[in-house]
């Protein structure tokens, strides 16, 4: 009795663990500033794209948390205990292709109110999920590079 205790306790104290340390990650994160919700999807496929029928177009959205850094955003994973970014978008390299709205399954993956921006970033295709104020400052941001940069902005 006093052993099932004992190993209840220590599940328990791991759970609270972790969870504290889901929550002190994030505030590490934001605590900078510039940080947006931000869901991301590699090279989303192109049948998903074009509407087929049987495709998962929500399949592969990651949610994550996005910080502006200078002349890049830095994307980290929500769900993820490291520090460092997964992925880092400068923004020269970025080309803007679009944008649309979630269809079929992606309004169950994605958050209620985002806008789906379709990219190239060193010509590889990705998609970024961010709400209609996120957008606005992304591609302000966009806009705004210095003298002399290259910026495509659909």
């Amino acid at each position: 009795m006093i052993l099932a205790l004992e190993v209840v306790g220590g599940v328990l104290l791991a759970v609270v663990l972790g969870l504290f340390l889901f929550g002190l990650r994030r505030r590490l994160i934001q605590r900078p500033g510039g940080t947006f919700d931000c869901s991301l999807r590699p090279a989303p496929p192109e049948e998903a794209e074009a509407g087929a029928v049987g495709t998962a177009g929500g399949r592969g959205w990651v949610y994550g948390v996005a910080r502006y850094s200078g002349d890049r955003v830095e994307w980290f994973r929500v769900f993820s205990y490291g520090f460092r970014p997964r992925r880092v978008l400068e923004r020269p390299a970025i080309e803007v292709l679009g944008r649309r709205q979630p269809q079929g399954s992606e309004e169950l993956a994605l958050l209620s109110d985002a806008v789906v921006l379709v990219c190239a970033h060193r010509g590889v295709r990705l998609e970024l999920a961010m709400s209609d104020d996120a957008l606005t400052g992304f591609l302000a941001w966009l806009e705004a590079a210095p003298p002399g940069q290259r910026v495509n902005v659909a």
